[in-house]
């Protein structure tokens, strides 16, 4: 089988950070800042948490960079480093997904041509997503907008892999019943 490689066409810029260059630091931050903001800005939901997460990242990365191995792009790396940050900010608001012990069949949920089949403004879905509870927001934003699969948002939420399907089945459902509110009070 083989092996794949990353390319990171910023590893020269980390390499600097490594090598303790204050500039190299600054110049990571402006590669990367507006993006790790949006991705905190999507979980948490809230302006000043998200700046807050942005600067707690950024500090923890650069505090562990020695820790970096070069396996992923330094992107990858510290977007973990901010999706989990975000997670705990939520969390901290003492956000407590809602285990579900009755396992419902999932195939019965609304197929994704009922997505398609809607044609909403970018703008009214963003609204939307901003009104939803944070746990169906969280697993949501994971699932649909980071890539992550089921199994990887229970590690990362703690949660069963079923709970996180039912959040994600119930955020959907939300969400549209969220985007019908809007289109009628137009």
């Amino acid at each position: 089988m083989e092996t794949l490689e990353y390319t990171d066409v910023n590893a020269h810029v980390v390499a600097r950070c490594k090598a303790g260059d204050r500039k190299a630091q600054y110049e990571l931050y402006k590669l990367y800042s507006k993006s790790m903001f949006n991705v905190s800005m999507r979980i948490t939901n809230d302006y000043t948490e998200a700046e807050d997460v942005l600067q707690e990242s950024f500090l923890n990365a650069f505090r562990e960079l020695h820790t970096f191995k070069g396996d992923s792009t330094f992107g990858s790396w510290l977007k973990r480093i901010v999706i989990n940050k975000s997670i705990t900010k939520v969390r901290s608001r003492r956000l407590q997904v809602v285990q579900i012990e009755d396992h419902q069949d999932f195939a019965e949920e609304t197929s994704e041509g009922d997505f398609e089949d809607m044609e909403y403004k970018v703008e009214s879905i963003k609204r939307a997503i901003q009104q939803l509870p944070d746990g169906y927001r969280v697993v949501l934003t994971l699932y649909l907008l980071e890539g992550y699969d089921h199994g990887e948002i229970a590690e990362v939420l703690g949660i069963s892999e079923a709970t996180s399907k039912s959040q994600y089945s119930r955020a959907r459902k939300k969400l549209l019943s969220l985007m019908e509110e809007q289109a009628l009070s137009r």
